[in-house]
């Protein structure tokens, strides 16, 4: 074994990896795309943030005391704005007018013409055809309750919402609570935000995150989507409140010093027509590829060109707009690996470094989400993006002039992929290397967020972690006394392995909404193959309030072990291996001084386990068998363990002899 001083975790050039020597060219002609396409967008005469300001010029919006909307739609012969102001007939007064030739629309109306609240819609007209669309830049998009028909919103109050409080100035690394409002209550129904702010946030405080990450909050036409098909990219989803409403709830996060990031989906848009953006203008390629490649076959949606400057346009100005309007902190991209190739990472295994330079990388994708990193860092510098990306693509998170696309960080999605496998497998089977393997491995260039569980396991048909170990003894067995094997297995694993993810894989860690506590069973929004239902898709709070169920114990292991990160601030360094024993299901590593033991063995344990470290004393910071995490209390609390000197082998050696109870991690702080 060999012990190695603390290397601090900083990212490194993407030129540094020689694997990359035989790309290089590649990479340079990609840093320079980049620089092409933005000084293609600007003209080189204004800047990126001024160009993306999209959000300002068109749509709706108030100025020197009469209304302007406008809209891009170049196959349009003719355009009305319709709504309660008109009766939802075509009047003369309500007619646009085409005022460039790339197809821009426009109408000037006097103060009294609309008024806050009002609801509208586009009736165009097209070669051959028409019909009513939701403006692209809608800010407010709503649903009747009778006809379930979609339509915009005025939202114009006499006394808009004011900002109270400014992002909060951390430099801790993102401990991220991934949640979804519409399910956050107990109840059987879609939550609000009002209902989230006052119930929600300060759980997430309490529990010691610092990142509040919030999905579906985007217009989507279809509850059951989870947000993730959508249709109003700069409206909120009304079923879960105003404007106004999002606006408060952005505004407590950060007085709680939370920093708020949303799904960003960026990837793909639904195929609804009236509701969307699928045939704006009477054509598929407005803002989508034409043909088999605009069409995502697996997600039956819509894929955007992102050749088009038009579309850069709407895409840039979209990011500019939530950083804008609701001072959001910064954003999760969904399905990066979906935009970054043609065949979209389906059946697809990345296996050599060419798999990522050839004819299948759709690099104006690629150059996209470079231009989209530079524009939300240059808006606010202290916002954070994070790349949901399977395929390990270099340079995801070096900067765009070595070619790269500029996340801060990417999700490690191997990490959870492989927890899965594990639970699937015999206990006795685990391979201790590759779960180290798969813990630590990350390129040198980027900064990961690692997870056991997020949303994508618990969707219908998949399950969470401890409800995948437990199965249906959960349903009558969450006892602390009852004695269940099985229970017992799932909940003693279910620490070790969120506390591995978290302290030995990346920068940062994420949790998704209730499985800090275990929650059962899956998540599944209501639809015609559950009658509709709401009973998963909400969070049952309550199962954690109660000290004879094991759910109240796995909050406490989780509040305690983000104390544990935030204390000894442990991201400050990488990970360093100091012992693997496969047969004895052994994994030892250490970082900024905290030294974890962690054993995995069903039912072996170790009294006097010798292993080498660096000399010194150490004291007990942590024990997922501590009997106030509802485990058997195999040690004394706050004990402190010296190391001895040994001669093995001819050498003197460190030698620290520990009893490592079965099913349980330790960590121990070196003393200096």
């Amino acid at each position: 074994m060999i012990i190695t001083k603390h290397i601090p975790n900083q990212k490194r050039p993407l030129m540094r990896d020689p694997w990359l020597d035989a790309f290089r060219g590649h990479l340079e002609w990609r840093a320079e795309k980049i620089r092409q396409t933005e000084q293609k967008l600007t003209g080189g005469k204004q800047r990126l943030e001024d160009f993306a300001a999209g959000h300002a010029y068109f749509g709706l919006h108030f100025k020197n005391n009469r209304w302007v909307f406008r809209e891009w739609a170049p196959n349009a012969r003719n355009m009305f704005l319709i709504g309660d102001f008109s009766e939802w007939r075509e009047l003369p007064e309500y007619q646009l007018t085409r005022i460039k030739k790339n197809g821009v629309w426009e109408i000037f109306l006097p103060k009294n013409a609309l008024k806050h609240a009002q609801h509208y819609r586009l009736r165009i007209y097209w070669d051959g055809g028409s019909g009513e669309r939701l403006p692209a830049y809608a800010r407010y998009i709503v649903q009747d309750n009778q006809t379930l028909e979609f339509t915009a919103q005025i939202w114009f109050p006499e006394t808009p919402y004011i900002f109270k409080h400014s992002t909060p100035k951390s430099s801790e690394a993102p401990l991220v609570y991934e949640a979804h409002v519409g399910m956050a209550s107990e109840q059987e129904k879609v939550a609000s935000f009002a209902e989230f702010k006052e119930t929600v946030l300060p759980r997430i405080v309490d529990l010691g995150y610092n990142t509040v990450q919030l999905m579906a909050i985007l217009g989507h036409p279809y509850y059951g989507s989870f947000g993730y098909h959508v249709a109003n990219f700069y409206s909120i989803t009304s079923r879960f409140g105003t404007p106004d409403e999002f606006k408060a709830l952005v505004d407590e996060a950060h007085r709680l010093g939370l920093r708020v990031v949303i799904d960003l989906i960026h990837s793909h848009a639904v195929k609804n027509e009236r509701e969307g953006l699928a045939r704006f203008d009477g054509t598929r390629y407005q803002y989508f590829h034409d043909g088999e490649r605009g069409e995502h076959r697996a997600w039956d949606s819509l894929c955007f060109n992102y050749e088009k400057p038009e579309v850069l346009h709407f895409l840039l100005s979209n990011c500019r707009f939530w950083l804008d309007e609701y001072q959001v902190d910064g954003f999760r991209f969904d399905g990066v690996t979906s935009m970054l190739y043609k065949h979209h990472g389906l059946g697809f295994a990345f296996t050599t470094y060419n798999d990522y330079f050839n004819d299948q990388v759709d690099e104006d994708a690629l150059t996209y989400l470079a231009l989209a990193n530079k524009l939300i860092h240059t808006v606010n510098p202290a916002a954070i993006s994070i790349a949901e990306d399977v395929s390990g693509m270099p340079g995801l998170g070096a900067a765009q002039e070595e070619g790269g696309c500029g996340f801060d960080y990417r999700l490690a999605m191997g990490v959870s992929d492989f927890w899965f496998k594990l639970f699937d497998m015999k206990d006795e089977d685990w391979p201790m290397e590759t779960l180290w393997h798969e813990l630590s491995n990350r390129r040198l260039d980027e900064q990961t967020i690692s997870y056991l569980e997020c949303h994508d396991q618990a969707i219908v048909g998949g399950q969470t972690a401890i409800f995948r170990m437990a199965g249906e003894a959960m349903y009558h067995s969450m006892q602390i006394d009852s004695g269940n094997l099985a229970v017992q297995r799932a909940v003693a694993l279910h620490k070790m392995a969120r506390a591995a993810s978290a302290v030995a894989a990346g920068n940062g860690y994420l949790n998704f909404i209730g499985n800090e506590f275990g929650h059962p069973e899956w998540v599944d929004f209501p639809r015609e193959g559950n009658n509709w239902s709401h009973k998963y898709a909400r969070r049952q709070w309550s199962l954690a309030e109660h000290k004879e169920l094991y759910y109240f114990y796995l909050l406490k292991f989780d509040k305690a072990l983000l104390q544990l990160i935030r204390e000894y601030q442990i991201y400050d360094t990488f990970p360093q291996r100091v012992f693997i024993h496969n047969a004895d299901k052994i994994l030892v590593f250490e970082r900024n001084d905290l030294f974890f033991f962690f054993n995995f063995h069903p039912s072996a344990s170790f009294p006097d386990y010798a292993i080498e470290v660096l000399p010194g004393a150490y004291q007990l910071v942590l024990d997922s068998d501590a009997k106030e995490f509802a485990g058997h209390g195999r040690l004394e609390a706050g004990q402190t363990f010296f190391t001895a000197k040994e001669h093995r082998d001819g050498v003197i050696r460190n030698i620290l002899r520990l009893y490592l109870p079965s099913r349980a991690l330790i960590v121990l702080h070196r003393k200096k």
